[in-house]
């Protein structure tokens, strides 16, 4: 008989191999194995004398806080489903995920220590099953309403299990927030591994370099744009290289050389790595430290248990045991994700003759900028009527550092002169939308027949206006 793959079983496991050993740091404040277990089963207990049991939504606006791993690990050993969201978001968009999640409890910031119950003992062990959902994260889609990804607890745990043989692995600075999915999978590769998650109340370059040599980690993982303040604050400042670090790991398309060369000379010790990956489909490929600067552009092999295929329009089409079960309440969108049990990424891409994957552009329109997802109608709409502005459109502009930028678009009154400070100044977007690029330009593109922004000609457009 096959036991489950249930991530509180992870937590379990963890504090009774390494009870004492540090699970998760923030500052001063810190959690043993032990300890977050403790914490884990005192949250259970009290979403039981809530009534909340397996397969209700716990919907938690989520911040940077010892608190919030207690939180994950309560909903875990209980059998809830844990679903962060960002606080930042705009009122309507939190409003369209609570409608979206129907939850059966909402925490709140300031209530991420009041769910906790001292009667644990009160509380047995709850049946959940390996393909019961453990958790959701809200991804935005093409229309900017918000999707919600949800994995199972087998998902969860096969996504970060370190293999059958523990070896040392170190801390890890985690400069993600703990609404995204990065950040709960580098939780649970560092908690199947009983090594410490470091987190960081901000994740500004002098902080991130701190928390690497104050814990000697030796792991870090954070986004190209990361990487580049990191990398400018060492250069400013004439401070050592970062040597604890055994692997300085990065994503996105495509990674520029000049870069990933900095990042080996900041850390000379590590492996350097590159990985393309998705939160409905985890990690899909992986350029390792030894091909990063002869193949330039490329986002590497598949990664383990990941087939890729091109479908139409050479769209990469994805299959791996560990893609996400649905998308929350939304069979229609969950339909159209999948060619069959191939997950379709929305990505055009190319494959040469040894596996190497490149991605050369995006089928749809969604624009990806440091990790994150941004609806360009939904921009758009925060700049609708603004002073002096005539028409507007959205478009990620390419970016080595972001994989694109969001830019801000367009025609202006006559005689009048618009700046991005004063435009985006108190505009009501997660702070990830904000177009950090503004382009006047004389008319915005539109298709003959819907009299839609054709945002391919406007690219073109910017890119070919002189400067």
């Amino acid at each position: 008989m096959s036991v489950p793959l249930l991530v509180g079983d992870v937590l379990r496991n963890a504090a009774a191999g390494a009870p004492d050993r540090a699970a998760i740091v923030l500052g001063e404040e810190r959690r043993s194995f032990a300890e977050l277990f403790a914490a884990g089963q005192s949250v259970a207990a009290g979403l039981a004398e809530r009534g909340i049991g397996p397969g209700d939504v716990v919907l938690v606006h989520g911040t940077v806080a010892i608190a919030m791993a207690d939180l994950f690990a309560g909903c875990a050993l209980r059998g809830a489903v844990f679903a962060p969201v960002d606080p930042r978001l705009p009122a309507d968009t939190l409003a369209a995920v609570t409608e979206l999640a129907s939850p059966a409890l909402v925490v709140l910031e300031a209530e991420h220590r009041d769910i906790s119950s001292t009667h644990t003992d009160l509380f047995g062990r709850a049946e959940i099953d390996e393909n019961d959902p453990h958790v959701v994260f809200f991804t935005s889609g093409t229309s900017g309403t918000p999707k919600g990804v949800v994995l199972s607890h087998r998902v969860s745990v096969l996504r970060s299990h370190p293999g059958s043989q523990l070896e040392p692995r170190g801390a890890l600075v985690c400069p993600y927030p703990l609404f995204h999915m990065a950040g709960w999978t580098m939780a649970m590769q560092q908690w199947h591994a009983r090594d410490a998650l470091v987190l960081l109340d901000s994740p500004t370059a002098p902080e991130i370099i701190g928390a690497v040599r104050e814990h000697k980690a030796a792991r870090l993982n954070a986004i190209p744009g990361v990487w580049q303040r990191i990398l400018d604050h060492l250069r400013e400042t004439g401070e050592a290289p970062l040597e604890s670090l055994r692997f300085a790991d990065t994503g996105t398309y495509a990674t520029p050389p000049e870069l990933l060369a900095a990042i080996g000379e900041a850390a000379p010790n590590a492996h350097v790595r590159v990985f393309y990956g998705s939160t409905e489909v985890g990690n899909v490929t992986a350029l390792d430290h030894h091909d990063i600067l002869e193949r330039v552009g490329s986002c590497g092999r598949p990664s383990p248990l990941v087939e890729i295929r091109l479908g139409e329009g050479d769209e990469m089409l994805v299959r791996t045991p560990v893609a996400f079960d649905h998308y929350l309440n939304d069979l229609e969108a969950t339909d159209a994700a999948f060619h069959g049990d191939w997950f379709r990424t929305g990505d055009v891409a190319a494959i040469d003759d040894e596996g190497f994957v490149s991605i050369v552009g995006r089928l749809g329109q969604i624009i990806r900028t440091g990790g994150e997802s941004v609806s360009p109608s939904q921009v758009e709409q925060a700049f609708a009527g603004a002073v002096g502005v005539v028409d507007v459109a959205v478009i990620g502009m390419p970016d080595a550092q972001w994989g694109e930028i969001v830019t801000l678009c367009v025609v202006a009154e006559e005689g009048v002169e618009v700046e991005l400070a004063s435009l985006t100044d108190g505009v009501d977007l997660a702070p990830h939308a904000v177009p950090r690029r503004l382009e006047v330009v004389k008319t915005i593109p539109r298709t003959a027949a819907t009299g839609q922004i054709d945002r391919r000609r406007l690219l073109t457009l910017v890119v070919e206006q002189p400067t």
